[in-house]
């Protein structure tokens, strides 16, 4: 009988442990991330989505660079094969997505770039709302990154704090990475005619 209200004291002491020392809002702020993180990479999808239509419009122009469709197709590839494991955001595989998803978005900017020589294709109805559906979702995947860095920003700054600084690598809380602007971007890109 002793040995039972013995482990009745301690489970209770355990739970007010553990509810003191914020595990259970460390859990929350950590799927917040999660599912933010969630968000992100459906943005990234729906651009990913988008791209066959638009290379397949794209190829219906007479003469239009195969070399640049090939790049963006080869670009869409890489950047959806890249996944990182949400309990595993680190800046160093945040960097790695990024780079994947820089890389779909310069291809997609040269073929934007590349359009402008085909006056037919600019007047394509299916081109220009496939233009239109690319930069709408270009506008929420900057969104749901800034969501994603919000959340990440409030769930580090809460394992840091104390007392759960004390407590948030006993319980694998580790710091999450976050989105950064890519090399170059502080300066405005230079425009020649």
């Amino acid at each position: 009988m002793k040995t039972r209200n013995l482990l009745s004291i301690l489970a209770i002491l355990g739970t007010l442990f553990l509810t003191s020392c914020g595990y259970n809002s460390m859990v929350e702020k950590q799927e917040g991330a999660t599912g933010q993180w969630a968000n992100v990479e459906n943005s990234y999808q729906r651009r990913a989505d988008l791209i066959p239509n638009l290379v397949n419009t794209v190829k219906g122009a007479a003469n239009f660079e195969q070399e640049t469709l090939t790049k963006v197709i080869e670009a869409r590839a890489s950047a959806t094969s890249m996944k990182i494991d949400p309990e595993n955001l680190t800046p160093e595989n945040i960097q790695k997505f990024e780079a994947a998803q820089g890389q779909l978005s310069g291809a997609l900017s040269r073929l934007l770039v590349s359009v402008e020589r085909y006056p037919e294709l600019k007047a394509n109805q299916n081109f220009l709302e496939l233009q239109a559906q690319l930069e709408g979702t270009e506008n929420r995947i900057t969104v749901e990154r800034k969501k994603f860095n919000d959340a990440v920003k409030d769930y580090n700054a809460y394992i840091k704090k104390f007392p759960q600084v004390v407590y948030s690598g006993w319980f694998g809380f580790e710091k999450k990475g976050y989105f950064q602007a890519a090399a170059g971007a502080d300066k405005a890109p230079e425009v020649q005619f």
